[in-house]
């Protein structure tokens, strides 16, 4: 379980093939800390630490994991948006993230106003449902709030510190997202379909 706020920005330093599926090495200023087999959250994709350094961590990516989220396309430089799991009694200061992504989406535009930029995000349509004006969402991670849900999908606003503090300042137009919807969402449309 994660909060969606981001500890710090890693850089892929190694990809190595994996069956079907891939081998990453990351940078990360607490890496030495990790214990084998503990989870962290590469872009908001909850993944298995299987071999750390006292700068980098090892995780392992298999070919489901490929599909549903953006890894397979990550190259050797890529920067990735990570935390560490919650720890009971830790203060939650995002939402509730499980790391279980739920669509790739893609960025439409991206605006600036000022201080804020606004990032709009297309969604596959049965993801839609799940977006809700001033909801909860993730993307490539990070706990945001939704700003308006669109015919297409949703728009956030993202304050200076998270665009500087995450990996969104490298994104562009048509770039693919990691994105998670609520998990209560999630549950309430479960709910709703079984009533049908």
């Amino acid at each position: 379980m994660f909060t969606g706020i981001i500890e710090t920005i890693g850089v892929v330093t190694t990809i190595e093939p994996l069956g079907q599926g891939r081998t990453l090495e990351i940078s990360a200023e607490w890496s030495a800390d990790l214990e084998i087999g503990e989870s962290v959250a590469v872009d908001g994709t909850c993944l298995t630490a299987v071999g750390h350094t006292d700068d980098t961590f090892r995780v392992e990516a298999v070919r489901e994991t490929l599909a549903r989220t953006i890894i397979g396309q990550y190259e050797l430089g890529s920067r990735v948006n990570l935390e560490r799991s919650l720890v009971l009694g830790d203060r939650l200061d995002g939402h509730l993230v499980q790391g279980h992504v739920d669509d790739i989406g893609t960025v439409d535009s991206i605006e600036r106003r000022e201080e804020n930029r606004y990032i709009s995000v297309s969604l596959p349509e049965q993801g839609r449902a799940l977006v809700a004006n001033r909801g909860s969402i993730a993307i490539n991670g990070v706990s945001l709030t939704v700003l308006s849900a669109t015919d297409t999908g949703a728009r956030v606003s993202i304050v200076p510190h998270t665009w500087v503090a995450t990996n969104f300042s490298d994104l562009a137009v048509g770039h693919p997202v990691n994105v998670e919807y609520d998990v209560v969402a999630r549950y309430v449309q479960r709910l709703m379909e079984a009533r049908e």
